[in-house]
């Protein structure tokens, strides 16, 4: 008997000490990550009459929503992963470098200024857009829709672009497809050339926007501007390679700055 409650005495310290010995279960960063982002930072949702947004640095290419807001001039001036846009009326957005897509849908009277990879409309109208879009720009659903070329700079955006992986002389703006063509209705156009992003989506001039340093000037926009699918001054057309040697992105620059100054359009 003496010897069964030995045993019996062995198998419990033994037990006892596995559990004490059991290991932690193992954290991953993107568990870390979860437990330290409020999820209400990266929504702007109901917001009524109001100049709202986010600063540079404080999105930090997570996921952001914006919805069901009313006559507001929204600024997200920090690059994304995805942004997707829904039930607003009559509001001002701008949308720094989103990294894939970004999907606008059930809006009406809005405009944007878009940078993204992807970009998507649905069940949509009277919608003005200046766009930068690695791909090409899809709509469906959707009606009075007006696209341009995207023209901006802030200190900060070159930087967003890289870390939004996109390139700033990759620009489809004006390859839009309609998912849902109508033979007898157009569903889609270009702006006026000569349209100024700040004629549609105003300057932030309060704070916390005051200190932004946007200009809208050509010179100094991130993206050169292009012409689209709209008939170029000249049937003349060449073509350009800049090998990536580490100097490439400069020498483009240059080139482009070099037609600027006379006058022609890349």
């Amino acid at each position: 008997m003496g010897c069964l409650f030995s045993r019996f005495g062995f198998f419990q310290n033994s037990r006892q000490h596995l559990e004490e010995e059991k290991p932690e279960p193992k954290q991953y960063s993107w568990d870390l990550k979860r437990d330290t982002l409020n999820v209400k930072d990266y929504i702007l949702d109901g917001v009524k009459g109001e100049t709202v947004g986010r600063l540079p640095g404080t999105v930090n290419g997570q996921q952001f929503v914006i919805q069901n807001c009313q006559d507001c001039n929204i600024y997200i001036f920090d690059h994304t992963a995805t942004v997707t846009v829904d039930d607003c009326v009559n509001c001002n957005v701008f949308l720094g470098p989103i990294k894939t897509s970004v999907f606008i849908r059930d809006c009406k009277n809005c405009k944007f200024v878009v940078a993204c990879q992807q970009f998507r409309t649905r069940d949509c109208s009277q919608i003005d857009i200046f766009l930068c879009c690695g791909t090409q720009p899809i709509i469906e659903s959707s009606s009075g829709m007006r696209f341009g070329c995207f023209q901006y700079f802030y200190p900060q955006l070159a930087g967003q672009f890289e870390m939004a992986s996109l390139s700033v002389y990759n620009n489809s703006w004006s390859t839009i497809h309609d998912f849902t063509q109508d033979p007898t209705e157009t569903h889609f156009s270009l702006l006026p050339q000569d349209a100024k992003c700040d004629a549609y989506v105003p300057i932030p001039t309060s704070e916390p926007f005051d200190n932004m340093q946007i200009s809208l000037e050509m010179e100094k926009s991130i993206i050169p501007l292009t012409l689209g699918e709209r008939r170029k001054p000249s049937d003349e057309s060449c073509l350009l390679v800049f090998f990536s040697d580490g100097s490439s992105h400069d020498r483009s620059h240059n080139y482009i700055e070099l037609m600027r100054a006379n006058h022609v359009s890349p």
